[in-house]
């Protein structure tokens, strides 16, 4: 009697996991794009953290240390509420941004003074934000999770205010 308790409780979780696979989740409960969205965004903010704090310790105008600071002071806080979020949907999230951008901080790092400033503005600013705010508008019509979507609806405003302030400094260094 023992064993057919177990071999039914090991059918039901196989078909229960077959099952979820087949609906596109993962067996931490998140399906597999919401759970690659979280990895991206994750990623991204702490991107951004890093080539922000590279540029407070470079040789940085004021206007570009104030966006830097701003960065990492709202991308800290981003961060912290995907990787909570995650963890509480039983995914372990990542703990630094991708490899391409690490590498992407490694090309900023050789550069100094406007040529850093006018790189970290375009690259991290602007391109990032452009590329981060069309992801996070893609993927509120596409994830599936609620809370991650009530995620997205927070973040998505502000990420469209670091665009604009980036727009906004990089004409400001053209102008100069």
């Amino acid at each position: 009697m023992n064993h057919t308790r177990t071999a039914s409780f090991i059918l039901g979780a196989a078909a229960a996991a077959f099952s979820m696979l087949a609906a596109g989740q993962q067996p931490g409960g998140l399906a597999q794009q919401d759970r690659a969205f979280m990895e991206n965004a994750i990623q991204g903010s702490y991107a951004e953290i890093e080539a922000s704090q590279l540029a407070l310790k470079k040789d940085s105008s004021p206007d570009v240390r104030a966006f830097a600071n701003t960065m990492i002071s709202d991308h800290g806080k981003m961060v912290e509420e995907a990787r909570t979020l995650a963890q509480q949907k039983g995914y372990t999230p990542p703990d630094g941004p991708s490899v391409l951008q690490k590498g992407e901080a490694t090309a900023l790092k050789t550069l100094s003074g406007g040529a850093f400033d006018a790189a970290y503005v375009n690259r991290i600013g602007v391109a990032a934000h452009e590329s981060t705010v069309q992801q996070f508008q893609q993927a509120d019509q596409e994830v599936q999770d609620p809370d991650i979507k009530a995620m997205i609806r927070k973040a998505l405003p502000k990420l469209q205010e670091h665009l604009r302030m980036a727009r906004a400094l990089d004409a400001k260094q053209d102008a100069q």
